[in-house]
C-alpha cells in the first residue's frame, strides 16, 4: 500500500468509494475542485493501482479541518486509516498548523477509537449536525 497526494485523476475512484460509504456524499465534481484549491491537502491510499481510501484537511492560517477520512469498505480493519492520518498530520505540521479539527458522527465509535488514539481529544457535541440519519457529531482537535 501507497500513501500519496490526491491528483485529479483520483477523484472518480475516490467519489465512488465515498457515494458507498455516506449517505450525504461528496460529488465528483467537489472532490475535483478541491483537489486544485491551494489551501487544502489530500491523501489517497493506494493498492495495486485501485484507490482504497482517502483523507484531506483545508486550512486557514495555522488550523485544519478535517472534512473527509474514508477507508473503502472491503480494506477496513487494516490500519489503513491510521496510515492515512500520520501522513496528513506530518503534512499539517509541514505547513506550520497549531491544530487540526474534526467532527465524526457520535455512534461512529471505531473512527472515534482511531482519532483517539492518534491524540485527538473530544471537545463538545454538535447537535443534529447529520443527516440521513439525523444524529449528532463529536468535535474532536488535536494540538500538534
Amino acid at each position: 500500500m501507497q500513501i500519496r497526494p490526491m491528483t485529479k485523476e483520483d477523484c472518480v475512484q475516490v467519489a465512488a468509494i465515498e457515494a458507498t460509504s455516506f449517505s450525504v456524499p461528496w460529488s465528483l465534481k467537489a472532490f475535483t475542485e478541491t483537489v486544485e484549491k491551494e489551501n487544502f491537502r489530500y491523501f489517497v491510499a493506494e493498492e495495486e493501482g485501485e484507490i482504497i481510501g482517502y483523507c484531506g484537511f483545508l486550512f486557514v492560517l495555522d488550523e485544519a479541518e478535517i472534512p473527509n477520512v474514508c477507508v473503502k469498505s472491503s480494506a477496513r480493519k487494516r490500519g489503513v486509516g491510521k496510515q492515512m492520518m500520520s501522513v496528513l498530520m506530518e503534512e499539517a505540521k509541514k505547513l506550520g498548523m497549531a491544530v487540526l479539527y474534526l467532527e465524526v458522527r457520535e455512534s461512529n465509535t471505531p473512527a472515534r477509537a482511531l482519532y483517539k488514539s492518534l491524540g485527538f481529544e473530544e471537545n463538545g457535541i454538535r447537535k443534529n449536525f447529520y443527516e440521513h440519519p439525523v444524529e449528532h457529531a463529536v468535535l474532536m482537535s488535536k494540538t500538534l
